[in-house]
């Protein structure tokens, strides 16, 4: 589910390469992300602290990673 302002959308390409789910957990300074296993889980309860940095965006390949503005038409 996501959060009430923003929506946080992996690739399975990413959320399945342990190197790059633990470089997202690295980069995100409010704790979006987290790795269970060798697999990266978005921690839903934190996508309303996103403060919208794009540091995460920048650590993927290009279109792997995108955050989506709910509250934008």
């Amino acid at each position: 589910m996501p959060g009430m302002f923003i929506d946080v959308r992996v690739e399975d390409e990413v959320a399945s390469d342990e190197k790059l789910a633990r470089k997202l957990v690295e980069v995100c300074p409010v704790n979006i992300f987290a790795v269970d296993g060798s697999r990266l889980r978005i921690v839903e309860e934190n996508l309303d602290e996103c403060v919208l940095c794009d540091l995460c965006v920048q650590a993927a390949p290009p279109g792997t990673v995108t955050i989506v503005k709910l509250y934008e038409s």
